[in-house]
């Protein structure tokens, strides 16, 4: 909190404006004052602002280490090992993918806390829909971990998340490539639907391992004998998850079109 001769001061320069007048509780000092009080603020508003561009440089760093390395890796294996690199995909890069995606859920906390200026609603669909398909689907069903689809899966979400954390990574330091900018905004019309299509697949794969092993499906017979089938609640996200590509595809198409416009306005 400012002590009273701070807030006469904050006060005087506020009411100052571009004419000069000014009014102060305080008398006479108020002007030096006021200009001493507005310095530090700003030198606090600086020095916040700087932290907060290295921490998500650091985050954004770390996440693209993780996804291209994860990516390289798998390449690497496809090249090497051909269809056989399918079977174990997900023993040799489930641990570090698990650890990317569980470190997104703090995109959510960066836009509510306005540490990163983005909308919540199609960055939450988008950590949700990854979350589920990963932790509740594959990791669960080790007869899923070794089909070919999830592969396919790691592929397309790494192969959009080194696109994506390389633009915001060089983003937060000032540094803009248009060929770079180009492709961010752009190859997402490939990848999302392509993504939302492997994702779709891959519950359609794990339904007879869940109705086969009753895995997370509940009965509760002293309430009503009531029970929650789970391979019910996948065929109903399947619905959710072209919901959720809907509201992604918008947001990322009305980003576009804004930088469009910007690059148009610049040019003119």
């Amino acid at each position: 909190m400012f002590s009273r001769h701070t807030s006469g001061s904050v006060i005087c320069a506020i009411l100052a404006g571009d004419t000069g007048a000014c009014f102060c509780p305080l008398g006479a000092g108020c002007k030096e004052d006021s200009a001493s009080a507005l310095l530090d603020l700003l030198a606090l508003s600086s020095q916040r602002r700087y932290k907060m561009k290295n921490y998500l440089f650091i985050y954004y760093l770390i996440q693209f280490c993780g996804h291209s390395w994860i990516f390289t890796n798998m390449t690497a294996r496809f090249f090497s090992f051909g269809k056989d690199a399918f079977a174990d995909t997900f023993y040799a890069m489930g641990l570090v993918m698990r650890v990317c995606q569980s470190l997104s859920v703090l995109e959510l906390l960066h836009i509510l806390l306005r540490i990163e200026q983005n909308h919540l609603l199609p960055r939450f669909l988008q950590v949700t829909e990854r979350l589920v398909i990963l932790f509740v689907v594959i990791s669960s069903q080790e007869e899923v971990q070794g089909k070919p689809i999830v592969c396919v899966v790691f592929f397309l979400w790494n192969l959009w998340d080194v696109i994506r954390y390389t633009y915001d990574m060089l983003l937060v330091t000032g540094t803009k490539f248009p060929s770079l900018t180009w492709i961010n905004q752009t190859f997402w019309m490939l990848v999302i639907p392509l993504s939302v299509l492997a994702e779709g697949f891959t519950i359609y794969e794990s339904l007879p391992y869940f109705e086969a092993f009753g895995t997370y499906s509940i009965k509760m017979p002293f309430l009503f004998d009531l029970s929650i089938y789970f391979p019910y609640i996948l065929k109903i996200y399947l619905v959710l998850l072209l919901v959720g590509m809907y509201f992604i595809c918008r947001h990322l198409y009305l980003e576009r079109k804004m930088y469009q416009k910007a690059h148009k306005e610049k040019k003119t």
